[in-house]
């Protein structure tokens, strides 16, 4: 868990401090490269960072295990993560759209705006290849550990990437047409908040089930249900409840067995159901499992 948790804490690191210096690269380059795309971009920049913050933070708490106030460990708290992670996205992208509805309004009114210059054209460029990296890398970390903050944390690079190549296309049509093509700038500025408010909604989405206690899909359930019921012994399973808890699951069900068989052997039984369930969902799977003895074979 230990391992785990700094696996988490070091990539989001790593991801906050080139967060950190592409938010400056692109504010300095967006103000003097007059590019609202590259200031729009600047500003999804440092949600990103904020996000970076409630992963090191949230990821540390998760950490911690089972205590006297939390039986079911802090696993949630992870989850709770990924839904803040959204909504920062989501308060990125209608901070966007406000911005670039603006530059897109004067410049239908005919005010004057000064075309895109190199330097925000260099910035995007830059950005694309770092957020790129930094997307691959975190979210193959997020995979391997499970983690369904760091993954929203990896899209949350992904979008900015997405974002600087829309940059980069409305400022290149910017600086080449001029005129009134310099209406790309912010239109382009405009899609990628839309997408990126897409984003939000469909990564808080899952984290807000979670959050309620949702049960894990029918697929999974069957599957549960199908590894206890083949336990030599068991005759029966129903009452079966579960639900996802961060990076792990629980699951709680009454098994059938044989009346007539003694303390020691039902308990062997549902030992087996545990380890087997387990051996799939991997070992830190929360099992209760509740025995009753078959009506039927009394």
């Amino acid at each position: 868990m230990e391992d785990r948790s700094s696996k988490i804490q070091s990539v989001t690191f790593w991801g906050a401090v080139c967060n950190v210096t592409l938010a400056a690269l692109k504010f300095i380059a967006g103000t003097i490269g007059h590019s609202a795309a590259m200031m729009a971009d600047a500003v999804h920049s440092l949600s990103d960072l904020v996000s970076d913050v409630i992963v090191i933070i949230f990821a540390r708490i998760a950490a911690q295990g089972k205590d006297k106030n939390h039986d079911y460990g802090h696993g949630k708290f992870e989850t709770l993560a990924t839904l803040m992670v959204s909504l920062a996205l989501l308060a990125a992208g209608a901070s966007m759209v406000s911005s670039s509805v603006g530059s897109i309004t004067a410049i239908l009114k005919g005010e004057s705006s000064e075309s895109p210059r190199l330097l925000a054209l260099a910035a995007a460029a830059i950005s694309i290849i770092v957020k790129e990296v930094l997307y691959q890398w975190t979210a193959r970390v997020g995979r391997k550990v499970s983690s369904q903050a760091m993954i929203a944390n990896a899209w949350h690079h992904r979008t900015d990437a997405l974002s600087s190549i829309a940059s980069l296309v409305g400022i290149g049509g910017a600086m080449a047409l001029g005129g009134r093509w310099l209406i790309l700038d912010p239109l382009v500025g405009c899609c990628i908040s839309i997408f990126i408010i897409y984003i939000a909604v469909r990564i808080a989405g899952p984290a807000l089930s979670e959050l309620t206690d949702a049960s894990l899909s029918d697929e999974t359930e069957a599957e549960i249900h199908k590894i206890i019921s083949e336990v030599p012994g068991v005759i029966d399973v129903h009452e079966m409840k579960t639900r996802q808890c961060g990076h792990y699951s629980i699951v709680e069900a009454h098994i059938v067995v044989d009346p007539d068989a003694s303390v020691r052997e039902a308990h062997a039984i549902t030992e087996i159901a545990e380890e087997n369930l387990r051996e799939k969902f991997g070992d830190e799977l929360q099992v209760s499992l509740h025995v009753e003895p078959s009506v039927d074979s009394k």
